[in-house]
């Protein structure tokens, strides 16, 4: 049901939301005179880039909003009750009961101290006057409908003892336990793969169904939206840009932001281009087999397990090779062995001829400057103590270069990747995207013959990630390395690689050029993955 009610389930009206002391500054308000209804049992997406405050928008009608940030005007309504208006235990009240939360990591926000059963039972308790047993049958059902195999062991287990997508299962079980009127979703499916990502979604969405709960999605993701929601809200820097039906919003945007965020699904860069077999082969890899130990016990050695089982890949210079797969497939493991970060149990993998487990010292050295990683998640993997021109400069200190060419490289390259003036900055001072240049930045600077890209955007909105994919391709046409892609998500393959290997239970099962394995898949895996993304689904809608 679209259409307005009398009295909505939730309403907001006029809500302004400012950090402390912004006011006097004159600074913008954090959200700016927001305004919008949800209605009992609709399916409701918030949609923005990172900033745009729709996550502050989710937290205060909880009241969790961070240190320093209040709201200074507007009401939050329950069924009509000002929500902004309730003492702390009156909150406490409507929190889990009426309005549950599924936040955006569930390895964070479950307690790794406590088994799953004890946190599933923690709400009930606190809500529902039931007895311990009926909490338990109450916890064991609602495992069973959220599809847990052997809900009994699950209840004694640890979140660390599941993959991301059970443990979003385990969270969204644990707050669809108390039926609440309102589900907001914060970015819930952004750490999952792909197939994991539509498995949770549309559980949440049947759940929801049968509770009769309406839900607020809050995502960056247009592919999720067009998937899943009746309705959309567009937010940009706090305010509202465009409200509307979802195919209203895809087809016909008539905001000039929420134009662009729908020109990103489209992609603006077109599928790579397939290198001659002339070209020389960078990375051969042969047989590969890779196994991590097994849990030794008492009088015995721990039974290895094998996750990548004789795979065969070669990388030409110049040519740009996507490795995807859902979480578990063994594709970043194997761009780790590739890497020689890890070793191999069989097999070989050669570096320009050069066998890994064989080199020389000397041969080593020059391999580490030749073969560089960059990481999904930058901030993790940048030094917060060192500015960015120190970041990217550490990859030259082994270089046979002096100091003055060494700083002349690192503007040169800092210049490449839209970061001139950033050379002073500390990671902590930039966006995501902008982090993610810097980790480009830092690959690059030492001319490598191999890039290694293991999920480099699938943290970043999806306008970044067109800008930041769009720095990438003109930096390898630039310099001509060879790069091995390594991504869940089939919609970015379609817009940057050449050439795609699937990979699935540590084996690969189809590999060739992009256009034929997208347009002809042979592989049942391969299908499933194309059907379970919603970007390629949403791009169709709006082309």
């Amino acid at each position: 049901m679209i259409a307005a009610l009398a009295t909505p389930l939730l309403r907001f009206a006029g809500v302004r939301i400012e950090a402390a002391g912004r006011a006097r500054a004159g600074s913008a308000p954090l959200l700016d005179d927001l305004s919008f209804d949800v209605a009992p049992g609709e399916f409701v997406a918030v949609v923005g880039e990172s900033g745009s405050g729709k996550t502050l928008a989710a937290r205060s009608i909880l009241n969790l909003l961070p240190d320093g940030v209040r709201r200074v005007a507007g009401r939050i309504e329950l069924e009509g009750r000002d929500l902004t208006q309730l003492s702390g235990p009156d909150m406490r009240k409507i929190r889990g009961a009426q309005i549950g939360m599924v936040f955006q990591e569930p390895m964070v926000s479950l307690n790794p101290a406590m088994t799953i059963g004890r946190q599933l039972a923690e709400g009930l308790q606190l809500h529902r006057q039931l007895s311990r047993g009926e909490i338990r049958r109450h916890s064991l059902a609602m495992l069973e409908r959220v599809r847990m195999n052997d809900p009994v062991r699950c209840l004694s287990a640890f979140p660390h003892e599941f993959s991301g997508g059970m443990r979003q299962r385990i969270m969204l079980a644990a707050v669809l336990l108390l039926k609440p009127k309102l589900l907001i979703a914060d970015e819930p499916t952004t750490a999952l793969d792909t197939l994991s990502q539509r498995e949770v979604l549309e559980l949440m969405v049947e759940l929801a169904h049968d509770e009769g709960a309406a839900v607020l999605l809050i995502t960056h993701d247009l592919g999720l939206v067009a998937r899943y929601t009746e309705r959309a809200i567009v937010l940009e820097k706090g305010r509202l840009m465009e409200s509307g039906t979802t195919r209203q919003i895809l087809t016909d945007p008539r905001n000039p932001y929420t134009q662009r965020l729908v020109a990103s699904l489209r992609g603006g860069i077109t599928a790579g281009t397939a290198v001659p077999a002339s070209e020389p082969i960078v990375v051969q890899v042969r047989n590969a087999c890779i196994e991590y130990p097994g849990r030794p016990g008492l009088w015995r050695a721990g039974t290895p397990t094998q996750v990548v089982h004789g795979v065969d890949l070669d990388v030409r210079s110049g040519e740009i090779v996507a490795i995807v797969g859902a979480s578990g497939s063994g594709k970043t493991t194997l761009g780790r062995a590739i890497l020689d970060l890890k070793p191999l149990a069989a097999g070989s993998i050669r570096f320009d001829g050069i066998e890994l487990a064989r080199m020389t010292p000397a041969q080593r050295k020059q391999f580490r400057r030749s073969a560089q990683l960059v990481f999904q998640d930058p901030y993790s993997s940048l030094n917060p103590r060192l500015r960015v021109r120190d970041i990217v400069a550490a990859t030259l200190r082994h270089a046979d270069i002096d100091a003055a060419e060494r700083a002349a490289r690192v503007d040169a390259v800092l210049d490449e990747v839209g970061l001139a003036s950033f050379g002073d900055r500390f990671p902590h001072q930039m966006s995501g995207g902008q982090r993610q240049r810097v980790a480009i930045a830092r690959a690059v600077v030492c001319r490598p013959r191999l890039v290694v890209a293991d999920e480099p955007v699938s943290a970043l909105d999806m306008t970044i990630q067109q800008q930041v994919l769009a720095l990438f391709r003109e930096l390898q046409g630039q310099y001509g390395f060879a790069c091995l892609f390594i991504t869940h998500d089939l919609a970015l393959v379609r817009q940057i690689a050449a050439r795609v290997v699937v990979m699935s239970g540590g084996v690969v099962v189809e590999e060739g050029p992009v256009p034929s394995v997208f347009n002809d898949p042979r592989h049942k895996y391969t299908r499933e993955l194309l059907a379970a993304t919603p970007a390629l689904e949403a791009a169709a809608l709006v082309s």
